[in-house]
C-alpha cells in the first residue's frame, strides 16, 4: 500500500443526504469548480478536492491512479462519508474510475467529465515549456507570467487556467504552486489508463465535449465495457466542458443525479 497524502478540500451544504465529491483535472484545482460549488451546495452536501501535486495539496513523486484512488477514499474515511456520488474531470475522470473499479461499495454513482478509461498518447509539451518559461523569467505579475507562457501557449484561455495555479512568494516572483516536477516526471501515469480491473455497473454519466477528441465515437465501445450502465451525454464544447458550458454542464449533472436520487428512494 502506497503513502497516502492528507488532500486539501472545502466543504459545503447540508450534511443530510449522500455528498457530491468533486474532483479536478490536470493543472486543475478545487478553486477551478467554486461556481459550480455554489449552486450544488444548495441542495446537498459537497466537497471539492485538490489532488496530490494540486491546489493547496501536499506534493508527492508518485502519480499512479492507484494511489491518486487511495488519497480520496482516505479522504472520504476521514470525513466519516460511507457513499457519494463522485464527479471528476479529465486526470480526476481516471481517478474516479479508480476508486470505482477498486472500491465501487463507495460509490452512489459515477460521473465522468470528458475522459475516457484508457491510455493516452498525446502528451502536454507545449504546457510544460510554457510553465518552465513562467520558472526562468522569474514574473512579477501575472501580465510577464502570460507574455511568458505566450511563447509556448497561443490560446489565452488555457493560459488563463494555468495562471490559477501562479501565487506570489515573499520576493515578488510569482510562481507556480503545483509540483510541476513531480508531475512533469510522473507524466506516464496521468496518461495510463485507470487503476482497477473490473467493471464498474453502478449508475454513471458521461458528459463529453462535441468539439473535444477525449470521448469520441470510436472510444464509446470501451467506455461502456469499463462502465456498462454510463449515460452518454454531449455538450457543445470542448475539454474543459464544465467552464466552456457551465449551464448544460450543470443541467445534465442534475438530472443524472435527481434520477439517482429517485433510485435511492
Amino acid at each position: 500500500m502506497t503513502h497516502t497524502i492528507a488532500l486539501h478540500h472545502q466543504v459545503s451544504g447540508p450534511e443530510q443526504g449522500v455528498p457530491l465529491v468533486i474532483l479536478h483535472g490536470l493543472f486543475g484545482s478545487a478553486d477551478n469548480w467554486r461556481s459550480h460549488a455554489k449552486q450544488w451546495q444548495e441542495q446537498r452536501r459537497v466537497v471539492v478536492v485538490d489532488l496530490r501535486n494540486h491546489g493547496r495539496s501536499p506534493h508527492a513523486a508518485t502519480m499512479t491512479y492507484a494511489a491518486m484512488a487511495e488519497d480520496v477514499v482516505a479522504l472520504l474515511d476521514r470525513l466519516g462519508i460511507e457513499r457519494c456520488d463522485l464527479l471528476g474531470h479529465s486526470m480526476g475522470g481516471k481517478v474516479a474510475i479508480s476508486v470505482a473499479r477498486l472500491q465501487p461499495q463507495r460509490l452512489a454513482s459515477l460521473i465522468v467529465a470528458d475522459i475516457a478509461p484508457i491510455a493516452y498518447d498525446h502528451g502536454h509539451e507545449d504546457i510544460f515549456e510554457a510553465m518552465r518559461q513562467v520558472e526562468r523569467d522569474a514574473p512579477e505579475s501575472r501580465k510577464q507570467a502570460d507574455a511568458a507562457m505566450a511563447t509556448h501557449v497561443e490560446t489565452p484561455a488555457i493560459r488563463m487556467f494555468l495562471a490559477t495555479n501562479l501565487e506570489r512568494g515573499d520576493d515578488g516572483v510569482m510562481r507556480w504552486r503545483v509540483g510541476l516536477d513531480e508531475i512533469e516526471a510522473a507524466y506516464a501515469d496521468i496518461a495510463a489508463e485507470p487503476a482497477g480491473e473490473d467493471r464498474y455497473s453502478g449508475p454513471t454519466l458521461v458528459v463529453r465535449g462535441s468539439r473535444s477528441d477525449y470521448v469520441d465515437d470510436a472510444l464509446l465501445s470501451q467506455v461502456k465495457a469499463v462502465l456498462p450502465e454510463a449515460q452518454v451525454v454531449t455538450l457543445d464544447a470542448g475539454h474543459w466542458l464544465h467552464a466552456e458550458a457551465p449551464e448544460a454542464f450543470h443541467e445534465a449533472v442534475d438530472e443524472f443525479l435527481a434520477e439517482r436520487d429517485q433510485g435511492e428512494g
